[in-house]
């Protein structure tokens, strides 16, 4: 999660590795969160954190995604 946000610089191809990879984490962080939540053991701090790592990590996922999604105007 260490990428820099100025994407105009990186190519598609780049964009769309590091796209699967931002998808996979968001996936894991969602799968740890649930699990957490349903053994009961996390503390409400780590919780949030969680929830706002994959906050963000959905955040970066949409602005790549209108990058490398063509305007189309009809």
């Amino acid at each position: 999660m260490n990428a820099p946000t100025d994407l105009s610089m990186k190519t598609d191809e780049v964009l769309r590795v590091e796209l699967e990879v931002f998808r996979r984490e968001h996936r894991d962080l969602d799968e740890a969160i649930r699990a957490l939540q349903e053994r009961g053991t996390a503390d409400q701090l780590t919780l949030q954190r969680l929830k706002k790592k994959k906050l963000r990590l959905k955040d970066l996922i949409a602005l790549i995604e209108d990058r490398l999604t063509p305007d189309i105007i009809a």
